[in-house]
């Protein structure tokens, strides 16, 4: 009975996290001679998975035919778009048959956890701000798990991050957002920790998106101290200055881009872990039957269980860094240099 259980567990846990990367049709899935799809799990799908029942997701497809006519098109699903005759599937993606794809607007697993993440934090501030606003929490104590978890978050943001990065008399005004980023971070993270979800995070679309907002907050907030120190670097000789340009020009660039690669290839080398180690059972079970299966099963299941703790402090770890680094970047672009400052005039009095 208990063995009947067990192998009952595993195999819906395996089935919840492990489906196949297509955008087509699922029969590729019974093409495939491997007894797991790793990349295909991870990867961004179609459909909605939930307790392993599928739920495809329109396609909006902004795009051109031969003759260059631009259209909108949007069809239920990637089946239903085949079936119009207009597009065709060519390794696992929609493709035209007569003309060519401008912009892709599907909605996609990915972005359904996106918003999913966004709408979280949305929720979670306006109940906490609904209760600030009839006094808890300034008249009196904060009341309940909730509240009293959001006024812990906030305040670590606030103090932790925002003001110890970036000028005092600025910090506060980017605590909002760096309040959002952080929660919606770990939002996402955490809904990717369910066995039927996917990690928007170890998407690098999303994670470009979120560094996209960190570097124009950032090149907003600069000062003409900052600018100055871009293109043309006081106290340094002439020559040196337009050397530094570029090399201040790349520096603004790869900032961002660390953010967002840092960011993708933790949440998403955490995703393929897991599904690698537990698909050991299903490997071992292909190769040498029954019996090993449930012997490297003892392992598998165990490692996983401490790869989703680990996980999910990698979570709150991976939105906590992310935050900081953002906040770093905001307050080198926000701060003023008095001692360069009053080196460059005194250069150019001289």
């Amino acid at each position: 009975m208990i063995q009947t259980f067990r192998r009952l567990f595993l195999t819906i846990l395996f089935l919840s996290v492990s489906t196949p990367n297509l955008l087509a049709a699922d029969d590729a899935e019974e093409k495939s001679e491997s007894p797991i799809d790793i990349m295909g799990t991870v990867a961004d799908h179609d459909y909605f998975k939930f307790f392993g029942k599928k739920l495809y997701l329109p396609r909006i497809i902004y795009w051109a035919d031969e003759e260059g006519n631009s259209r909108f098109d949007t069809f239920a699903s990637t089946e239903k778009a085949i079936e119009s005759g207009l597009f065709e599937d060519v390794d696992h993606a929609l493709v035209a048959t007569n003309g060519a794809i401008k912009v892709d607007f599907s909605i996609t697993s990915h972005l359904i956890y996106f918003w999913f993440g966004l709408g979280a934090v949305a929720l979670f501030t306006m109940f906490a701000g609904s209760r600030y606003k009839k006094g808890v929490g300034k008249e009196v104590e904060p009341k309940g798990a909730l509240q009293n978890l959001f006024e812990v978050f906030f305040v670590f943001i606030r103090d932790e991050v925002a003001r110890p990065n970036i000028d005092d008399k600025k910090a506060d005004k980017y605590v909002p957002y760096l309040f959002t980023v952080f929660m919606a971070i770990a939002f996402m993270n955490t809904f990717g920790l369910l066995p039927w979800a996917a990690t928007a995070t170890a998407d690098i679309t999303v994670t470009a998106v979120l560094a996209f907002f960190t570097f124009v907050i950032t090149q907003f907030s600069g000062t003409k101290d900052h600018w100055t120190h871009v293109f043309w670097f006081p106290g340094v000789p002439l020559g040196v200055k337009f050397l530094m340009i570029p090399v201040e020009l790349i520096g603004l660039i790869t900032k961002p881009f660390a953010l967002a690669i840092r960011l993708f290839a933790n949440m998403m080398s955490g995703k393929i872990m897991i599904i690698a180690i537990l698909g050991l059972i299903f490997i071992f079970n292909d190769m040498y039957g029954s019996v090993a299966a449930y012997g490297v099963s003892v392992f598998s299941v165990s490692m996983t269980a401490i790869l989703y703790i680990l996980k999910l402090f990698v979570s709150l770890l991976q939105a906590y860094i992310f935050t900081l680094l953002s906040a770093v970047f905001i307050g080198m672009a926000a701060e003023s240099h008095d001692h360069d400052e009053e080196h460059y005039h005194a250069e150019h009095a001289a």
